[in-house]
């Protein structure tokens, strides 16, 4: 099913060289510290915590984000922390290419693989680990420290394993994530 054009106001986002597409209305702490590969959109309302990151000298990323990902709205993507040997610390957090993240769903996981789709109003727990070629279908909550593997559909609170996908996950997903991103245009 091809996806109708989706305008947005240009003047409500910045277009970097890499093509990325951010909101001006979106929430990006710690900049120096978030990697975006190209082609990604964030959308408005979106908080990207990069400035929460393991304390040292030097720039640390915090955050790296694919290509052709797509960040919803009033999502909230903040990298996972734990005390370690009494100490209070932060972990860098890899997203994968092609990974759609759908709107107000907080993301703490250790990795989320490529070729992944997180619905709406999700929760993905600290530590979690998403592999390549899953989907988090909507109001789901994903426990902290979960692995999920690959070609899996979770669902439910608490997130279990409720279906499988097909090989062509990868295709699929890849040609939906760079057509979203051809079809959302400025007005």
């Amino acid at each position: 099913m091809e996806l109708p054009t989706i305008p947005y106001n240009s003047s409500e986002y910045i277009e970097t060289d890499t093509g990325n597409k951010v909101s001006r209305k979106s929430v990006i702490c710690g900049g120096q510290n978030i990697i975006l590969a190209g082609k990604t959109i964030i959308q408005t309302g979106c908080v990207i915590r990069g400035d929460l990151r393991r304390a040292g000298a030097g720039h640390a990323v915090a955050i790296a984000i694919g290509r052709y990902c797509l960040l919803g709205q009033k999502s909230v993507i903040r990298p996972p922390h734990k005390t370690l040997k009494g100490v209070f610390g932060y972990f860098p957090m890899k997203i994968g290419d092609n990974v759609m993240i759908g709107e107000n769903s907080i993301v703490e996981a250790a990795s989320i693989g490529s070729f992944v789709q997180i619905g709406k109003n999700c929760i993905i727990g600290r530590f979690a680990i998403i592999k390549d070629c899953c989907r988090i279908e909507d109001n789901t909550i994903i426990a902290p420290n979960i692995i999920v593997p690959s070609f899996s559909v979770y669902s439910g609170n608490p997130g279990t394993f409720s279906g499988e996908l097909p090989e062509c996950t990868q295709e699929m997903y890849e040609a939906r994530s760079k057509e979203f991103y051809t079809k959302f245009t400025p007005q």
